[in-house]
């Protein structure tokens, strides 16, 4: 396997194109750059982003099972870059850049250590893929966008460091009024505080009801908004194209889970028609922290030029990922997705509402997985999960 995964790996290391000359605007994760005189801030830009890649050598997954994930684990990685890209945002800034061989922040040291391969790892490869148990997936089965977003959410609710909530909208739908309870449990929608006396202490800091921040306005617990969609049947409806690439735009983008058949990739942004991409095809052997703390993380940030691919070769089911640090932050990406939606010639590839429509079901509901039978599931790369999304139409 491993003699195997070599001479993968060597061929695809070959396959790197230098990053194209061209006018067209590079859009990165929410930032614009010109190709042809920032050709140097957008690389550095790129490699500074989290990469993960299949690992090989780690503890066994639950202290019998497989010692690397080559062959199976490319979506769990994708999902820990998105993930991994939020954190970045909530502890470090978006425009945090990663110096090869300088002494990073510890905050940078600590989120790194939540990724790493080992069972009491916050967010690794043990904890997603156990955790995928209870999603209906065995240990070393194939995840689609939508299960590992929703194992991402439960695992997010052990992170008292970084006090995410972690959303999935599901049946296209994002609701604004869910949200803001979700992020602001401690008031009522209108904006009323509750009853003080439900509040508590996490991480040294007062949560529930009436938190306050240092300014004195109510606390928003930072938003990752994971939005499932399947925008086509096999191949995705080119009405979805423009929308797809403006949400690369939007300055809360995390970018996208998803891939093309055998194959997940992260997207983190477009130029032309072309997706840009870090692709977890690639079998590093897994690293050891240090006594302190401290992880040698070279292998963890790409440093080749950036895979790219036709925007028509994605596969139609992915996930969508934002960011909101504060209520302003989510407030403002509703004006801009709804000016998105206003677009023509394009057509919006999931409903913003200010409250719960009827016709959907309640959120613990939201929560289970279906059990399809065989007979309606399609035959997609990634697994059958992917089909429970309805599938968007013009």
């Amino acid at each position: 396997m491993d003699a195997a995964t070599l001479t993968y790996d060597t061929l695809r290391f070959g396959e790197f194109e230098e990053f194209p000359e061209t006018q067209e605007p590079v859009w990165i994760l929410g930032k614009e750059f010109n190709a042809l005189t920032e050709r140097d801030d957008i690389l550095s830009d790129i490699t500074s982003r989290l990469w993960f890649t299949y690992r090989k050598n780690f503890q066994p997954i639950g202290g019998t099972g497989p010692t690397s994930d080559t062959g199976w684990g490319c979506m769990l990685r994708c999902g820990q870059m998105i993930l991994g890209q939020a954190l970045v945002c909530r502890h470090l800034g978006r425009d945090w850049q990663w110096d090869k061989g300088q002494k990073q922040r510890d905050a940078y040291t600590s989120l790194l250590n939540a990724f790493v391969d080992k069972k009491d790892s916050c967010y690794s490869i043990h904890q997603i893929a156990q955790m995928g148990v209870g999603e209906g997936k065995s240990i070393g089965q194939w995840y689609g966008p939508n299960t590992v977003a929703q194992v991402l959410k439960k695992l997010a609710m052990f992170d008292s460091w970084s006090r995410l909530v972690v959303h999935v909208a599901m049946d296209n739908t994002v609701v604004i009024e869910e949200i803001k309870r979700l992020c602001m449990p401690w008031l009522d929608y209108g904006g009323a505080c509750a009853d003080p006396e439900g509040a508590g202490m996490l991480n040294g800091c007062l949560e529930g009801a009436g938190a306050m921040s240092e300014e004195g306005g109510p606390l928003w617990r930072p938003l990752v908004l994971l939005i499932p969609l399947r925008l086509g049947l096999t191949d995705i409806n080119e009405a979805y194209i423009e929308t797809l690439k403006q949400c690369f735009m939007l300055p809360q983008s995390l970018g996208v889970i998803g891939g093309k058949p055998n194959s997940a990739h992260y997207f983190i942004g477009y130029v032309g028609e072309e997706l840009i991409y870090l692709d977890p095809h690639t079998t590093q052997p897994a690293v050891e922290p240090s006594e302190d703390g401290q992880v040698p993380d070279d292998t963890y940030h790409c440093q080749h030029p950036p895979c790219r691919m036709h925007i028509c070769e994605l596969d139609p089911s992915i996930a969508a990922g934002f960011f909101c640090q504060t209520e302003d932050d989510f407030d403002d990406w509703c004006m801009r997705v709804r000016r998105l939606s206003c677009n023509r010639g394009s057509l919006p590839m999931f409903e913003l509402v200010d409250s719960q429509p009827s016709h959907m079901v309640s959120v613990d509901v939201l929560n289970l997985t279906p059990d399809f039978s065989d007979s309606d599931r399609l035959e997609r790369f990634f697994d059958s999960e992917d089909e429970e999304f309805e599938i968007l139409s013009l």
